[in-house]
């Protein structure tokens, strides 16, 4: 004989207090649990979006990220112009020699300074990222000392607006636009001339190479011409969107490990609180549970009847948790990418498996929570349960 789920819910509802208690406390460890995961797939997200699959970066083998890798002219001219890469209708290749260096900038309305990249690129750079697009002032000039500042930086750094200055490679930078990239990582990035840009820093090497195949789809010549040419032996081609992929990994772990950590410790405050609650429904109910066996319901059944209030509990708390968490995606934030040691700015991304993930999550905590009480109400003795009163 099963319990009508209309006395689980009405059991709930007796002990308002109690319950509401229980469930805020499910509700804001779901909340920091949901918040960690949607955070490591932000910055997951717009990394992910940052590469092409249509574009190839060169860079040099185990270099970890762009400022790691370095790519002598010499090389980077024999890359550019292999018989593989596609052309522009004028003969030009669809290529970008791009030097990627780091500067440090002050940030708005906090003190201390961070790490912002600067990107030289050619003009090819534009055709083949046709994301990024110039949604305030204008394009720098070619030759010029100009730039053009990511959407993801302009509002959180001191001198990123239009018509400001920028001081790094010993000279003033003029900040002549502001680009979007359909939030991938170029927004927390300045652009400029690369041949500029390498003059001021003295390089004579540029960071990677960024281009497109004739075939796109097939690797296998590219991979084997690398092989196959001695002054290509020490580089590596690589998809644009499996590489920025890789370097988001090391700081979604990161992310992931100490989130889970601190929910670890807030959990175990929820779950001892839903046990409570629930020792108290069972301390509370003892003449009901003696009085529902002396009916002919089984011990199963009263089982399984605490663990589905739990259950309730636990799913009530977590929907409330979820909910909350989900108004995080309005909001964007910036914290240092370990990959490239520079700012990256990015929002709160939910997925369907984090849903998942975080109402399991809470479920969880519920069976927890709720067995052992459950456990002791299926347990009592019929005739002392009945005596209670």
């Amino acid at each position: 004989m099963q319990i009508p789920l209309k006395y689980i819910l009405r059991s709930s509802s007796s002990r308002r207090l109690t319950t509401v208690i229980t469930i805020l406390g499910i509700a804001l460890v779901v909340f920091v649990f949901t918040a960690v995961l949607m955070m490591a797939n932000g910055v997951e997200k717009t990394l992910r979006s940052t590469g092409s699959d249509d574009n190839l970066i060169v860079a040099r083998k185990a270099a970890m990220s762009e400022i790691m890798s370095i790519l002598d002219r010499d090389a980077a001219g024999i890359i550019s112009n292999m018989p593989l890469v596609a052309s522009f209708a004028d003969g030009r290749p669809m290529s970008s020699k791009e030097a990627v260096v780091i500067i440090n900038l002050n940030k708005i309305g906090a003190p201390g300074i961070s790490n912002v990249i600067v990107r030289g690129v050619e003009s090819a750079a534009f055709p083949l990222r046709p994301q990024v697009r110039i949604v305030q002032g204008r394009m720098f000039r070619w030759g010029a000392r100009e730039v053009i500042a990511g959407a993801g930086i302009t509002h959180r750094f001191t001198g990123a607006q239009i018509g400001e200055k920028m001081k790094f490679g010993g000279d003033l930078w003029t900040v002549v636009g502001i680009f979007e990239a359909d939030g991938s990582g170029f927004e927390s990035e300045v652009w400029g001339d690369s041949n500029q840009i390498m003059d001021a820093f003295k390089r004579s090497s540029f960071s990677t190479i960024t281009m497109r195949l004739k075939q796109p789809d097939d690797l296998s010549e590219i991979a084997a011409a690398f092989e196959s040419d001695n002054r290509l032996q020490y580089f590596v081609a690589k998809r644009e969107k499996k590489f920025f992929e890789e370097q988001s990994e090391m700081m979604a772990k990161f992310i992931r490990i100490l989130g889970i950590f601190v929910t670890i410790i807030f959990s175990t405050g929820a779950t001892i609180g839903a046990m409570i609650t629930m020792y108290g429904a069972v301390a509370n109910r003892t003449v009901e549970i003696g009085t529902l066996r002396a009916l002919g319901f089984f011990r199963r059944s009263i089982l399984l009847a605490f663990l589905s209030e739990s259950f309730v509990l636990s799913l009530a708390g977590g929907i409330a948790g979820l909910g909350l968490a989900s108004l995080l995606q309005f909001f964007s934030i910036s914290t240092l990418n370990f990959g490239s040691f520079s700012e990256l700015a990015f929002s709160f991304a939910l997925s369907p498996s984090i849903i998942a993930t975080s109402l399991g999550f809470s479920l969880l905590m519920g069976l927890i929570g709720g067995f052992l009480p459950a456990l002791r109400a299926s347990r009592l003795n019929i005739i002392q349960a009945l005596r209670a009163v």
